[in-house]
């Protein structure tokens, strides 16, 4: 096959995968189990394994550790969801995003040795990373769980060097739980006996008290923020504190507070991997070069960014509670300036949830559609949501081409919501 017709290809293969998709879905991890049996388990070939689990800020996090990791001349393996633009981006492999030849390769594979058996997207193309995984060299790899914890795909690592889980609130209820409770103990189904827990920031303590009981539970070795380690910024420093005293690191390059909550975390993670542990300017340096798409991220060219009014445009992947008040928090340090945001989420989110943080932090809301999603939530109808939760500015519009013209000119602008929306933006942005 040429070259050129390999995204092609991948796409299509992808769509094969997809359509395996079960009927009625048993709660298990058998499907993946089986594939990764028939594929002499690429997964216990695998080079030592960090894991981590949250609601908020797992990315993030992985995304800091992997830096402070590259920084050290190690080489990673990197398995992160969803991807923005290109399905590529969630397979790293030894440091550089899998290229097209070798993605369809894995996923061929798969497909061929699951047979046409019912098996979920996400374990088929989990297993395709720990096959790609599996046959190259590196020091370390990262696995970010896809949702929940207990039941998902990454979720058959018998023995990780760590675990981590950030911070937990209200998401994807319909197959996690109805409570911070409950959503905590599924994350806490990672937990190894005898295995480090680093556990980031909970702004909840019922999430936070579960998390111990299931710490007790399975003989993790509890490594608590607020028990453990604490963490707070002290001018241009993230100072981290512990039983062995206070060091200071330099302020992560992703903007935001809640993302010192998420350095911190990665930095707790790298006191358990020896490779790493003793190197502090690397972890120094990752701290500075962490790079994270639709997280805050400012965009600075592209045609959509001509197209706005304005020189301040910022694209961030906020879809639920506590990632709304993240935003909101972000916004209200910034230097005072009109803010017009668009906005887009999915049907399955709580627009209060996401959006009340927002109320007097706006100064016109412009809800877009999405393309790219059956699931997407109609413009009007959100509109007319926002409007009853208390915004006073709204506007809607039914082609992003639109939205250019509704903006407050020479204000900053925020693009926010559903991480099909960044997609959209990136890739219309080239």
């Amino acid at each position: 096959m040429k070259t050129g017709q390999t995204p092609d290809a991948i796409d299509a293969a992808l769509d094969r995968l997809g359509a395996l998709h079960p009927k009625l879905i048993d709660l298990s991890l058998d499907r993946i189990h089986r594939l990764l049996a028939r594929l002499d388990h690429p997964e216990r070939s695998l080079p030592p394994i960090i894991h981590v689990a949250g609601t908020n800020g797992k990315g993030s996090t992985v995304a800091f550790l992997n830096a402070m990791a590259g920084q050290a001349g190690l080489a990673v393996h990197a398995y992160t969801s969803p991807h923005l633009v290109r399905f590529n981006e969630r397979i790293q492999v030894a440091g550089q995003v899998i290229d097209d030849d070798r993605l369809l390769d894995v996923l061929e594979r798969c497909e061929r040795a699951n047979d046409g058996a019912d098996i979920t997207y996400f374990e088929i193309t989990t297993v395709a990373a720990f096959l790609a995984f599996a046959e190259a060299p590196a020091d370390l790899t990262l696995l970010e769980v896809g949702l929940g914890g207990r039941l998902d795909a990454t979720n058959v690592i018998d023995r990780p060097v760590a675990t981590a889980i950030t911070c937990i609130s209200l998401d994807h209820q319909d197959f996690l739980g109805d409570s911070v409770e409950a959503i905590a103990r599924e994350k806490a189904g990672i937990l190894k006996p005898g295995v480090p827990a680093v556990i980031g920031p909970q702004p909840f303590a019922a999430a936070a008290d579960a998390l111990d009981r299931e710490i007790a539970a399975t003989g993790a070795i509890a490594d608590r923020h607020g028990r453990d380690w604490f963490h707070r910024r002290a001018g241009d420093a993230l100072i981290l504190t512990d039983s062995d005293g206070e060091t200071s690191w330099p302020l992560p390059s992703l903007p935001g507070a809640h993302q010192l909550a998420n350095a911190a975390t990665a930095l707790r993670l790298a006191r358990h991997l020896e490779m790493l542990s003793a190197n502090s300017e690397a972890q120094a340096a990752g701290l500075t070069r962490a790079r994270w798409p639709a997280r805050l991220q400012r965009l600075s060219t592209g045609p959509l960014v001509e197209a706005l009014p304005t020189d301040e445009v910022w694209l961030d992947g906020a879809h639920n509670d506590t990632a709304g008040a993240a935003l909101a928090s972000w916004l209200e340090g910034l230097p005072s300036r009109s803010t017009t945001a668009l906005v887009a989420l999915l049907t399955t989110k709580d627009p209060a949830a996401v959006l009340s943080p927002l109320v007097g932090k706006l100064d016109r809301l412009i809800v877009v559609p999405i393309t790219g999603s059956a699931a997407a939530s109609k413009p009007e109808d959100l509109a007319a949501k926002a409007e009853a939760i208390g915004f006073e500015n709204v506007d809607w519009v039914a082609d992003m081409k639109d939205a250019p013209h509704r903006v407050i000119p020479g204000g900053r602008v925020v693009i926010f919501g559903s991480l099909y929306l960044a997609g959209e933006v990136l890739a219309e942005n080239g």
